[in-house]
């Protein structure tokens, strides 16, 4: 039986589990009308039945797979884990016989040394000897050329949940290839750590980009293969064409289940509440504030010398380091905010960039104008903070589209909410 094999290579396989970190004390908010679980401080005996992540159910996948040529999309997250036994999908999969033919990678590469936006070169894989093929810079869009001799392709990769995030954008054009050249995907569906909410700006046509390619908001509050499903039956795919998709869907999760990563999606997000933060502190890339790069406290922190230090009193110096080799003020002291014990968040919270812009010594060099409107889809944020709008007024502004949203993403939801 397959699941007895995958347990001779393993030792384990038993559905993946929400794994919390290391702090047993109980941190639960209230927002609006939910009480949610800090994933931070989550308490695994609190959870009734354990997340059965897509990879983790070969008996449903393995059959599609064999006698086949495979092509795969994955990264460092596409794993399967047991306690500290860890064995990446593809090798799982080359043990099991299936014939690889390719592993594509997104941005930060195979193996996750990237930078993000750091240009991502072809290459082998030296443990397995595979072509890798990058889905990252000159080649974000997947020719279908790449795809001959390919009969199935596989897409295993962790997303947080954000619109910048740029897997759900790989996701597209890996659905469009796919869909040129009659190719079944199979999507092996894993949590959104972030999918609880949806929130924040939706994305303008106008500012289309590889950070935002579909009109959704910042927020989007689905798995990828609900997302996936979303972009097939939304027509957003080249020429409204189909792709042929097949969602392995996880048991036991819904949209409330609060999970912890247990492998970072991508070199700069270490933690779960850098993953919470993001959200929020992800469009300080379009700002003149450090946001923890060049420190272990990326998406926690923020900073800059230019805020004053009897308001800014946390103070931090960026040094290149791991997934980030030129850090915003490389070697100066920034002047800044901790945010590592803020409680697990259910919307986005914009009060730190508006405060940060109100007290900013350079106000004229805060905003990188182009890469702020890229992330935040609209060049309307930056022109409510320039012009002094609280963040409670800027969150009303959204509120018509996100009931929109909400209402045309319902039929794509695979899980509860």
């Amino acid at each position: 039986m397959v699941f007895i094999r995958i347990i001779a290579v393993l030792f384990f396989i038993a559905p993946c589990f929400s794994c919390g970190s290391q702090n047993k004390e109980s941190n639960n908010y209230a927002s609006g009308d939910i009480v949610i679980k800090d994933t931070v401080a989550l308490d695994k005996a609190a959870i009734s039945e354990e997340i059965a992540l897509g990879a983790y159910q070969p008996d449903l996948y393995l059959p599609l797979l064999k006698g086949k040529k495979v092509g795969i999309v994955a990264n460092p997250t596409s794993m399967l884990i047991k306690k500290d036994k860890r064995l990446h999908l593809v090798d799982f999969l080359v043990v099991e016989g299936i014939s690889i033919q390719k592993v594509f990678a997104p941005e930060h590469g195979f193996r996750g040394t990237a930078d993000a936006g750091e240009f991502v070169k072809d290459g082998v894989d030296t443990k397995t000897g595979l072509p890798i093929i990058s889905l990252y810079g000159s080649n974000k869009k997947l020719p279908v050329s790449q795809l001959e001799g390919i009969e199935v392709m596989v897409f295993d990769i962790q997303d947080v949940g954000v619109r910048f995030y740029t897997y759900i954008s790989t996701l597209h054009y890996v659905m469009e290839a796919c869909a040129k050249a009659e190719i079944p995907l199979i999507i092996l569906d894993r949590p959104n750590p972030n999918g609880h909410y949806i929130d924040g700006p939706m994305m303008e046509p106008e500012h289309t980009s590889f950070l935002g390619m579909h009109p959704v908001p910042l927020v989007h509050g689905m798995t990828i293969g609900e997302y996936a499903q979303m972009i097939n039956g939304q027509g957003w795919l080249a020429n409204k064409m189909q792709c042929e998709l097949r969602v392995i869907k996880m048991l036991h999760y819904n949209h409330q289940t609060p999970y912890s990563l247990p492998v970072r999606p991508s070199p700069n997000l270490p933690n779960d509440v850098s993953i919470n933060l993001y959200p929020s502190l992800g469009l300080l890339e379009g700002t003149n504030l450090n946001a923890g790069r060049g420190t272990e406290m990326q998406f926690q922190i923020l900073g800059s010398p230019y805020l004053p230090k009897e308001k800014y009193p946390y103070s931090y110096v960026p040094e290149p380091n791991f997934g980030s080799k030129s850090p915003k003020f490389n070697g100066e002291t920034c002047n800044g905010i901790d945010l590592r014990e803020t409680p697990r968040m259910s919307r986005i919270d914009l009060t730190w960039i508006i405060d940060a812009y109100n007290n900013y010594k350079k106000k004229e060099d805060f905003f990188n104008t182009k890469n702020f409107t890229t992330h935040a889809g609209t060049a309307v944020l930056q022109q409510q903070i320039e012009q002094g709008f609280t963040f409670r007024d800027i969150r009303k502004t959204w509120l018509k589209d996100l009931k929109a949203y909400d209402a045309m993403r319902e039929k794509y939801l695979l899980y509860e909410r």
